[in-house]
């Protein structure tokens, strides 16, 4: 528990082993909050923009691997409630957290800090998190945190929602592609986790982390980044901020959605930088396929023009791949490009 930067980060200056080599630190320069990162209205899957919103989702996703929704039918009330839950959740005394800290990655409900690899890691990043299994909700619940008391009340609907959430935007690219409707259905999107980042305020923002340069091994994200700014897609060599807007959730692409459209999709880059004065908290929502599903270039993607450029493979060699290199995204593709 003591590990836990949430412990001990009300110091003056950075601990070494928190200080990012020169070439990966984000320094002093404040990537500039992006304006130009699509926020897709929801609202127009329903009438007569319906096909203009789907294209702006393609778009989104080729161009930037990110965009933000709007009027997507997740509760504001309960968003504030969830966000205001795992504040609480952070800010409980240590012994009330001990139940769920572990330093076993094997464990399915577990708190802790950095990485699953803390161990074993040169620089550790400025971060606790929370993380959990979310699908089918009455298998994982009995496992989840019994403190605060409505946690699970509170975060099991607001699964249920997000996962409803992303099963539409699922249908929606589905649509777009020319796949037949379900195609993300069952196995490919048998897994939904939940990742909760917090960042305290931290010393010397220019030298540290919240988290690395990655992209996600999964199908898509979803992400609820509260009114603190602190994510950064890197785009054309340059890093952008991606603006908080109020109830709006961030949606990325992760890499079976790039290997599945075959390339058209892109999974972005993207990192977690801290700053000096505002605790942080986000929740990350992880839909994955199962680990013995097959991912592969969808077959009605392709044809003599359009040759697939990744090889099938099975979801769970896949993240030991990924794992296995850090999350580093051309380590993480190569060994399923074919050449």
């Amino acid at each position: 528990m003591l590990e836990l930067v949430s412990s001990w980060s009300n110091v003056h200056s950075l601990p070494e082993d928190y200080v990012f080599p020169t070439d990966k630190r984000p320094g002093e320069v404040i990537a500039p909050a992006c304006k130009t990162i699509p926020v897709i209205n929801l609202q127009d899957a329903i009438g007569n923009n319906r096909n203009d919103m789907i294209q702006q989702i393609l778009n989104a996703s080729q161009e930037y691997g990110f965009f933000q929704v709007i009027n997507h039918g997740v509760s504001e009330t309960l968003m504030d409630d969830t966000m205001k839950l795992f504040k609480e959740f952070f800010d409980m005394p240590d012994e009330d957290k001990a139940s769920v800290y572990s330093e076993d990655p094997s464990k399915s409900c577990r708190l802790y800090t950095s990485s699953y690899n803390y161990a074993n890691e040169k620089v550790h990043f400025w971060r606790d998190n929370l993380k959990h299994p979310c699908h089918p909700l009455e298998e994982w619940v009995h496992l989840w945190p019994e403190r605060p008391i409505r946690y699970r009340d509170v975060v099991g609907t607001y699964s249920l929602e997000v996962r409803d959430l992303s099963m539409r935007i699922l249908e929606l690219i589905c649509e777009g592609l020319g796949l037949q409707p379900g195609y993300f259905g069952d196995e490919l999107s048998e897994q939904q986790l939940l990742s909760v980042n917090h960042y305290p305020p931290c010393p010397e923002p220019s030298l540290a982390l919240g988290l690395p340069k990655h992209s996600d091994p999964n199908l898509i994200t979803i992400l609820l980044q509260g009114d603190v700014y602190g994510l950064q897609v890197f785009k054309d060599g340059q890093w952008i901020g991606v603006e908080p807007i109020t109830n709006a959730i961030v949606v990325n692409i992760g890499h079976q959605l790039q290997i599945i459209s075959n390339g058209k999709f892109k999974s972005a880059e993207h990192r977690a930088v801290t700053n000096l004065r505002d605790p942080r908290t986000t929740v990350v929502t992880f839909i994955s396929p199962s680990y013995k599903s097959v991912v592969q270039p969808a077959d009605a993607l392709l044809d003599e023009f359009n040759p697939p450029i990744y090889t099938s493979f099975i979801f769970k060699d896949f993240l030991i791949n990924y794992t296995a290199n850090d999350g580093y995204t051309e380590a993480a593709l190569e060994p399923y490009k074919i050449l």
